[in-house]
């Protein structure tokens, strides 16, 4: 089993808009062979300065059965679509891939 974890930073005020756009992906993605999990997570509103906040990114935690899986999840024609979609909210992404030790 493989982890991903992504950051995606986006444009000021977008987030609630592409956290819409998630919402129809997400069911998608879950349907994907190998994927066990796959999800949106923003921010808590946690007392200042004891926890790092950022209002402008979602952070995706994913957990898929092998690289293989997270490979064919890379180019399924709902992802193309989706990060047209987004493309104009999207700032960067940072993607880590993980094992577990």
């Amino acid at each position: 089993m493989i982890a991903v974890i992504a950051t995606i930073t986006l444009r000021e005020h977008s987030r609630d808009a592409f956290l819409q756009r998630m919402k129809q992906l997400v069911p998608l993605v879950l349907e994907e062979e190998g994927c066990i999990e796959y999800g949106p997570y923003i921010d808590i509103d946690a007392p200042a300065g004891k926890f790092d906040q950022d209002a402008n990114s979602v952070i995706m935690i994913e957990r898929w059965e092998s690289e293989a899986h997270l490979q064919a999840h890379s180019v399924a024609a709902h992802m193309q679509a989706y990060r047209q979609d987004v493309a104009d909210w999207v700032v960067s992404v940072s993607l880590r891939v993980l094992e577990q030790a």
